[in-house]
């Protein structure tokens, strides 16, 4: 019979179609391999073939866990469960991320292992398809490592914020960093600067005779040696160490796995922060990395601690201190918002358009299939999610509208963003706020604002908030009232070692350092109402001390 014109014969198109899909397999990224129900393997594209090396015959027809992983036996445990006999059983794809030690570098590798049936649909074989996804892993640990970080540091900062007294604020502190480090034992020792020694001042685990009466002069031990050089020291064993300065004791303590911090303000060490476990090895680089990252906030938290106590017996210059570490949280805050927003953020931002192009290109010139597109897209939304999470933290540590729009804005943003979200009515009314305050005025409201509506959300159960700001030439005055269940105010007289109630007495403290005032009113039952009020006008030899960019 006569071929139509325009057709191809059975067997040119069997042809066309095995050249087509060799050059298509051939022009796969990623590595392509059949292995059949003996483990041998059938078929591997040149990118499988590449990464084996040059010394290394065809694996073709070969076992495959003697041509890929130089073993005797198919994959088991600790390595990993080899998925051919798992499929062949079960009949279904499987899809893993392995981590693969290479001569260079680790190699994170995405298998998926599908099943390959014949004309009965009885599986013979398998197609595993490998992707290198190490440096969407390493993304990964590098986002969540600096969030981690800095919730660390907001987490510590909101416990210690406010704080006076020194031995509280230096058990806060530990607390909350065994707490993130999921830790029992450790210590924070202060520098005696007249006798250049350390004590312990705070511990938690340790034993007194370890812990009290007993010195370590700069220099001595790994504490002391921490504390003379400034850089951190990470010990698998410590009772092995050769550093340790009493072996005897630290024996008797069981103490193995060490993490030595030194606690600095302004690149001078005025602590160390020890880490143990009865565990060798408990402790990691990423262990050490997050402590690194929170050990200069502790340093100037202890040093302010520490000028708190003298300023109780100093009076007014009380005022001027205080106002000098507000502004340095505030300036680390906006600090660390730049560096998210020119790093993180931009870098976030990059990749996210550079995956979006690659999509582009991909539909353009049909490359890859349905899974390969979907995994594609997947990606660039990871992307885009961690860019917005990275924002939602730079609004966190400074408002971008506060510089911009001002207070009004700022905090109209912040409370809807935080009260309506989680289904607390907002009502807001600004009076006389409609020209830019002092730099000074509108970061003292604002972050008393913050935290009264923190408070809300965590404490008062509320259904409606109403926050009103008046200002007229001489003073601007804040008020934000809830309708939730209120509290005894009679027995808000401190903070509590457990750092309860640092909050409003913080909301106090900024107000009277700009020499203005705060008040709170509630009873249980009735809600809860915050005045703030601050002077717009201060006196001219404190104007310097009190701007925030000074």
């Amino acid at each position: 019979m006569p071929r139509k014109q325009g057709t191809i014969p059975a067997s040119e198109h069997d042809l066309i179609l095995d050249v087509t899909l060799q050059d298509i397999l051939s022009g796969v990224e990623d590595e392509i391999i059949v292995i059949d129900s003996g483990y041998r393997i059938r078929f591997m594209n040149p990118a499988a073939r590449n990464r084996l090396p040059d010394a290394v015959e065809s694996p073709l027809g070969k076992l495959c866990y003697q041509s890929l992983f130089g073993r005797d036996r198919p994959c088991s445990a600790p390595l990993w469960e080899c998925p051919l006999q798992e499929i062949l059983q079960g009949d279904h794809s499987f899809s893993t991320i392995r981590h693969v030690p290479t001569a260079d570098a680790d190699t994170h590798l995405k298998i998926s292992a599908h099943p390959i049936r014949d004309s009965r649909g009885n599986t013979k074989a398998i197609v595993e398809l490998r992707r290198n996804v190490s440096a969407e892993r390493e993304l990964e640990t590098q986002i969540l490592r600096r969030h981690h970080q800095l919730l660390a540091l907001s987490h510590i900062s909101s416990a210690v914020s406010g704080l006076q007294d020194l031995d509280t604020t230096l058990r806060i502190a530990l607390d909350n960093v065994l707490e993130i480090i999921s830790g029992a034992v450790g210590g924070i020792l202060l520098l005696d600067e007249s006798t250049q020694t350390l004590y312990y001042r705070v511990y938690r685990g340790l034993s007194a005779r370890y812990a009290e009466n007993r010195r370590l002069a700069v220099g001595q031990g790994i504490s002391g040696r921490v504390a003379q050089t400034g850089e951190a020291v990470l010990v698998e064993d410590v009772s092995r160490d050769p550093r340790t300065a009493r072996p005897d004791l630290v024996s008797a303590e069981g103490i193995k796995g060490f993490i030595s911090i030194p606690l600095k303000t302004k690149d001078k060490v005025v602590g160390v922060i020890n880490i143990a476990s009865h565990m060798a090895g408990r402790f990691s680089a990423d262990d050490l990395s997050l402590l690194n990252s929170i050990s200069d906030y502790l340093g100037t938290t202890i040093e302010q601690a520490r000028l708190y106590e003298r300023l109780a017996r100093v009076g007014e210059r009380y005022k001027l201190l205080l106002q000098h570490a507000l502004t340095a949280q505030e300036q680390e805050r906006k600090r660390i918002a730049q560096e998210l927003h020119d790093e993180t953020a931009q870098s976030l931002t990059s990749l996210s358009l550079s995956l979006k192009a690659l999509i582009a290109m991909a539909e353009m010139k049909g490359i890859g299939d349905a899974e390969f597109m979907e995994k594609l897209q997947r990606t660039q939304s990871y992307a885009v999610h961690a860019g917005n999470e990275i924002v939602k933290i730079m609004k966190e540590l400074r408002p971008t509208l506060l510089d911009e729009l001002g207070l009004p804005a700022a905090i109209h943003r912040y409370a809807k963003d935080n009260l309506q979200a989680h289904g607390v009515k907002v009502n807001t009314e600004f009076n006389g706020a409609d020209q830019r305050l002092p730099s000074e005025v509108e970061v003292t409201l604002f972050r008393s604002a913050q935290g009264l509506i923190g408070n809300i959300l965590e404490h008062a159960g509320a259904n409606n908030a109403w926050i009103k700001l008046n200002c007229d030439s001489s003073d601007c005055t804040l008020y934000i009232e809830d309708d939730g269940r209120g509290f005894d105010v009679s027995k808000l007289t401190r903070v509590e070692p457990s750092g309860r109630g640092a909050g409003l007495f913080t909301v106090r403290e900024r107000a009277r350092l700009l020499g203005g005032t705060g008040y709170i009113e509630s009873q249980p039952g009735q809600g809860t109402r915050v005045t703030v009020k601050v002077p717009l006008t201060t006196k001219v030899e404190d104007a310097e001390d009190k701007s925030t960019d000074s």
